[in-house]
């Protein structure tokens, strides 16, 4: 480990490499099946406006994804670890839209398991942003 606070290779690269194939695959299902996946995570039906903001979220989904996918040999920089910072920003978050009731319903099993998959996933991050101090 640098003294700038570099995160452990290997680990980050098993992050970034998770992180690339989960982000990916979701912004995947919203871009190409909006309205299965809302229905999925949302009690109410699905609406007109729902299906383009989906593929929004789907497309931003994608680019995390793409990013995460090529910061997976680059383990060591000052602009990996500010993408641990985004990634751990962005999982942070949405634990907190989907326990706030955003979506409705945060009793549906669905949205339990993405809360307790962005958890460890923030979990994660914490754990690298802490191990190269």
């Amino acid at each position: 480990m640098s003294a700038a606070g570099s995160v452990s290779p290997k680990t980050t690269t098993q992050f970034f490499v998770a992180t690339a194939v989960m982000e990916a695959a979701a912004g995947l299902a919203l871009l190409l099946t909006p309205g299965l996946v809302i229905t999925l995570l949302l009690p109410s039906p699905v609406t007109e406006p729902a299906i383009p903001l989906g593929r929004w979220a789907g497309a931003a989904l994608l680019s995390l994804g793409a990013a995460c996918w090529a910061a997976r040999g680059d383990t060591g920089s000052v602009a990996s670890r500010a993408l641990v910072v985004g990634m751990f920003i962005y999982n942070a978050a949405m634990i907190a839209v989907v326990l706030s009731g955003s979506f409705g319903s945060p009793g549906r099993p669905i949205l339990w398991v993405v809360t307790l998959v962005h958890g460890a996933m923030a979990a994660w991050c914490v754990s690298l942003l802490s191990s190269g101090r």
